[in-house]
This record gives structure tokens, C-alpha cells and sequence, in this order.
């Protein structure tokens, strides 16, 4: 092991959704930390730094074809397949939300359930299936399956009573904690199925960023915290590099909670 067991020097990550808030921040430190990183996410018009060690490909989850020609084209770039996976890619409600898929649980749509759970669980299977596959096929490599606080209790929906008393009828849908939730599972039985393969899957969990959100959200939100606050992005990335490096090597089929000490009380 190397004298400093976080360096990732000689590694290629792969980080799903990675032109996002967080996937940016994982990105950047990966590479900081010495890793070559693949950005793979839907066409957007959000820009990488300049840097050889930083390398985009077009990628959407939900179809196993695209995540085919994504490893291609970095096997084709850096001539090898990723060491570690960030399955960070994710849908919370879907974009351009009618009233009808923030409403009562009764009245859910079926494609709301759909569109998520597509995203959310099927596209990080197929990743595994995919990329996870060719690190056991290499012999190595680090699985880190981003999930949420809301995959490990239930959301309050006392935190948007202020949109009830406004006249919106506002749930936090169902389709974002079960999807988060399978991924606990998908994770513990990858980490004992790829253990032969020396390679390691494990779960990060996370509350929420910090993104501009409504006074009135904070007002309700921020009591269940200990610490107080939401998380900034850079709360999340040590633990990103962590799992992904040699600190965290005899750890697998674990989840690690960032939560500010939500989960706690």
C-alpha cells in the first residue's frame, strides 16, 4: 500500500451524473486526489476544466447500450477499464413535476414510479453490470453506490407543511426513497458475489445539499439536523475518496452515513 493510502495515482474513476452539483465535486476530487476521471452524464452544456486527466463521455444509464459504447470509449481513451465507480446519477421527482406527481401517495402516477426507479436503481445495476464487470474481470476496483437518508427512514412531511398551508397539495413522492432504498441490497450482494474478484462495493449515504432551497424549507429541515446545516458538496467528497481508496480496503457491503447526524436522532 502506498505511503499515503488516499492517493488514487495510476487510477481511472468513473463518475455517473457527473456534470452535476455533486458529480462536479466528485470529478474534481478524484483528480485531486490523482485519479484519471471519465465523466459520464447526458449531453449538457456544463464544461470540464481543461485537463488531460479528466475525460467526458456521453452516457444515459437507463439503456445498457450507452453504457456499453461509454466503456468503450474509455478503454479506447485510457486503455483500461475504470477502478472505481461512483454510481452517483440520480432522479428525484422528474423534471417539470405536475401537482399530480408531488401529491397524496394514492394518487402517484405509475410513470413518476417508472422514470425514477429507472433512473435510480435499474440504471445503477446496469452499471454495475457494465462497468462493475469489467473491474472483476480486471481483479480490482471500488463501488461506491450513492443513496440518501430518505433510503434509510421515511421523509417528514411535517419539512413541507409550508407548501400545504400555501394551498399546494405537497408530498415528498414515494419513488425517490424506494429506489435509494434497493440500493443497500444491491450493494451487499454485489460486495459478497464480487469479493473473489477483489473488488470492493459499498454505499454512501447522504442528507441533503444545500441548493437555494425556500426559507420556509430550511425553517423545518434544519432542527432535524445536530450540526445544523445542510451539507455543502464538499462535505461529501472526502468520503467519496475515501471509498475509493486503499484507506477504506478491507471495507465492503458497508454503508457509510454523511447525514450532519440526521439519521441520529
Amino acid at each position: 500500500m502506498s505511503s499515503n493510502p488516499f492517493s488514487l495515482n495510476g487510477r481511472i474513476a468513473l463518475v455517473t451524473g457527473g456534470l452535476g452539483q455533486l458529480g462536479r465535486a466528485f470529478t474534481l476530487a478524484l483528480r485531486n486526489a490523482g485519479a484519471r476521471v471519465a465523466v459520464a452524464d447526458l449531453p449538457a452544456d456544463a464544461q470540464l476544466p481543461p485537463d488531460d486527466n479528466l475525460f467526458y463521455t456521453s452516457a444515459d444509464v437507463t439503456r445498457r447500450e450507452s453504457l456499453e459504447k461509454a466503456l468503450a470509449s474509455i478503454l479506447n481513451h485510457w486503455g483500461e477499464a475504470p477502478h472505481i465507480l461512483v454510481n452517483n446519477a440520480a432522479l428525484d421527482s422528474p423534471p417539470g413535476s405536475t401537482a399530480a406527481e408531488n401529491g397524496p401517495f394514492e394518487n402517484y402516477p405509475e410513470s413518476s414510479w417508472d422514470q425514477v426507479m429507472d433512473v435510480n436503481t435499474k440504471g445503477v445495476f446496469q452499471c454495475c453490470q457494465v462497468f462493475g464487470g469489467a473491474m472483476a474481470a480486471a481483479g480490482r476496483g471500488s463501488v461506491i453506490n450513492i443513496s440518501s437518508i430518505y433510503g434509510m427512514v421515511s421523509p417528514d412531511q411535517r419539512i413541507y407543511d409550508f407548501r400545504r398551508t400555501k394551498g399546494e397539495e405537497f408530498f415528498k413522492p414515494v419513488a425517490y426513497s424506494a429506489s435509494k432504498s434497493a440500493l443497500f441490497n444491491l450493494t451487499r450482494y454485489l460486495a459478497t458475489y464480487w469479493a473473489p474478484k477483489n473488488v470492493r462495493v459499498n454505499t454512501l449515504t447522504f442528507a441533503g445539499v444545500f441548493n437555494n432551497q425556500p426559507e420556509e424549507f430550511l425553517k423545518n429541515y434544519l432542527p432535524k439536523v445536530p450540526l445544523g446545516r445542510m451539507a455543502d458538496p464538499e462535505d461529501y467528497t472526502g468520503p467519496v475518496v475515501f471509498l475509493a481508496s486503499d484507506a477504506s480496503r478491507y471495507m465492503t457491503g458497508s454503508n457509510l452515513v454523511v447525514d450532519g447526524g440526521f439519521t441520529a436522532w
